[in-house]
């Protein structure tokens, strides 16, 4: 096969040596042609590229929530790693193995070349498509609800990602308009032209189906929620100690969200982990007695613990390695704060506090509550201050400190005896038509754990109340959602978008059209002149 009018012979050899892994010379190469077989491994490799691509999508997502998967892992195995550097580092390589794979098939087209793939590349192909779909696979059992995750994005990204895939299918029709006029078999062509037309109409109109709240009009733009900081400011200090509340008043947050349990002998202390063993080094002090529960130690034994040192060797957040000398010094000298430490923190910062009391199945939880509530009566803290999310024994909790505010872990029933002024849930469990109808009944709704600006700038539109956040360091320098677009706006590129895609599709099949019937020509004039040769010859 001839190669065509302005494709030298490096550019079309370079990318065919490497799709097919060893050198052909144009000699050798006259004699390939594209098999049914060859075909049916591009297309293979399309799908490929695609589901890698989905799966590049989807890590990123799940980036806002991977702290707790890091947790979830460290209690199973007591080895402690980042594992979203594994993950991104992973999906970097299969996606960067398959794009360049489907450009390098791309140009071999438009050379006219064969697509002759190596049995190297298709077995890495293959192994690529297992380990894609063992993801995918894991994802839905241990982490379903992650998929609404992805399905909230798309709030944020719907209308970006329609222009990008627009644009990508858009620069598809060079190549399917070359292999189009190059392909003999008319069936083929119609099958792949109706295929595409079909993709491209589904395109043009997919805006229809796109939502976001983030198109509305700039006047329309819900208040800026409150942060509430997650276990203090856990990116910055050590989780749950007195160093992460301050960190956590310095960005701005309005709420100390952390947890309690009660030591052996009364005392409420803050604590998330039912063990000691991630966030101290009671495995150093006390290795024989480092598996108990955390309220089996009583609180003298509590406080011989380093609560802070762990942050640094472990480093659970990238930002850990810009702390300065003085924040590293002052690390090291946290010890496991009481309630009682954090409310008189609290009321000198003048912030609210909000806490669950763990664990909820003890068999003691009735003394836990009574201990909590008598450390709270006794600090001299405003009540109104004091945000009780614990469901067990709330009715007590509102007789003896009625003043406390009541947080509820769960949306609003139809025959609810009294009403909700607060709820907590995961940013999964509502939408953003809830959030809307929440806040016109005048219910304060936060959600927790958001992490990442995009989904800080949905649920901002959306207009929830305040948010659970790991990152209040940068949620408090937003000023504005990520993007606000009147929906006008959005008409005008939506227009604009499909216009001009549909017109480099018509110029790219003209084009290709022309350039074909040129190459047609010069193989019927060389067929002539070679005719007229061998007759010369046998004369």
């Amino acid at each position: 096969m001839a190669d065509p009018p302005g494709c030298c012979q490096p550019c079309a050899t370079c990318p065919l040596c490497l799709y097919s892994c060893h050198w052909v010379t144009p000699k050798k190469r006259k004699g390939l042609e594209t098999s049914k077989c060859d075909c049916s491994w591009f297309l293979f490799l399309f799908c490929i590229f695609l589901f890698t691509l989905v799966w590049l999508y989807i890590a990123i997502i799940i980036l806002n929530d991977f702290h707790n998967f890091n947790e979830f892992i460290f209690k199973q195995t007591k080895l402690w790693l980042d594992w979203s550097l594994v993950l991104l580092i992973a999906t970097a390589t299969l996606i960067t193995y398959s794009s360049v794979l489907v450009v390098l098939a791309l140009c071999l087209q438009l050379c006219g070349q064969p697509l002759k793939l190596h049995w190297l590349h298709k077995t890495l192909l293959i192994l690529t498509a297992l380990v894609v779909a063992a993801a995918f696979t894991g994802l839905g059992i241990k982490w379903a609800e992650e998929w609404r995750s992805a399905r909230i994005s798309l709030q944020a990204t719907g209308p970006f990602l329609h222009i990008g895939i627009v644009g990508g299918m858009t620069l598809l029709a060079w190549p399917l308009a070359s292999f189009i006029y190059r392909t003999r078999n008319k069936g083929l062509k119609v099958f792949l032209l109706l295929v595409y037309c079909a993709v491209m109409i589904a395109l043009y109109l997919a805006p229809l189906g796109i939502t976001s709240p983030c198109i509305m009009e700039e006047n329309e733009l819900p208040p800026k929620p409150a942060l509430v900081g997650h276990r203090g400011a856990p990116m910055l200090a050590p989780e749950n100690t007195l160093m992460s509340l301050h960190k956590a008043v310095d960005c701005h947050v309005q709420v100390f969200e952390t947890d309690v349990m009660v030591s052996a002998d009364g005392v409420p202390f803050l604590m998330h982990d039912e063990e000691l063993t991630r966030t101290t080094n009671v495995q150093a002090v006390f290795p024989e007695r480092a598996a108990l529960n955390s309220t089996a130690f009583n609180w003298t034994d509590l406080q011989q613990l380093d609560a802070g040192s762990w942050f640094l060797e472990r480093r659970p957040f990238p930002t850990v390695q810009s702390l300065s000398d003085g924040d590293r010094y002052q690390v090291t000298k946290q010890r496991i704060p009481s309630l009682e430490q954090a409310l008189e923190a609290s009321k000198q910062s003048n912030i609210s506090i909000m806490f669950d009391l763990r664990p909820e199945n003890h068999s003691d939880y009735q003394s836990f509550v009574n201990a909590t509530l008598k450390v709270i009566l006794q600090s001299g803290i405003p009540l109104q201050q004091v945000l009780w999310l614990p469901d067990g024994f709330r009715e007590e909790v509102k007789q003896r400190a009625p003043g406390v505010q009541q947080v509820y872990g769960r949306k609003r029933l139809q025959n609810e005896k009294e009403p909700l002024l607060h709820v907590n849930l995961p940013y999964q469990d509502m939408s953003s038509e809830e959030i809307r109808q929440y806040r016109q009944d005048n219910i304060s709704v936060n959600l927790y754990v958001v992490n990442q600006p995009w989904l800080f700038s949905v649920l901002w539109c959306a207009g929830v109340s305040s948010v659970t956040t790991n990152a209040c360091q940068v949620l408090k320098e937003m000023k504005h959602p990520i993007w606000l677009l009147p929906s006008s706006t959005y008409l005008m590129i939506w227009i604009v978008v499909d216009c001009a895609s549909l017109l480099v599709i018509l110029w790219a099949f003209l084009l290709l059209k022309k350039c074909s019937q040129r190459r047609r020509a010069a193989e019927s004039e060389t067929d002539v002149l070679l005719t007229k040769i061998n007759s010369l010859m046998q004369e």
